[in-house]
């Protein structure tokens, strides 16, 4: 992968340390999104395919994973 990832983390974080980054610039490039944990930048990514990562923003917003 040439390109770099711009990690980005969402305004509605409250700095609490219990949030992931995405670099949402590789999804047209390599149909991928990198998510890292924010408080361990130099650890391990997952990048997961854009179809479950809209499934995954989906459920988040309909509030589907509320315990």
């Amino acid at each position: 992968m040439t390109e770099s990832p711009h990690w980005f983390k969402s305004s509605y974080s409250s700095n609490g340390g219990d949030c992931v980054e995405v670099a949402a610039n590789l999804l047209s490039v390599h149909g991928i999104v990198p998510i890292r944990d924010s408080k361990d930048t130099s650890g391990p990514v997952l990048d997961v395919s854009a179809t479950s990562f809209a499934a995954f923003v989906a459920g988040v917003k309909a509030r589907g994973f509320v315990g």
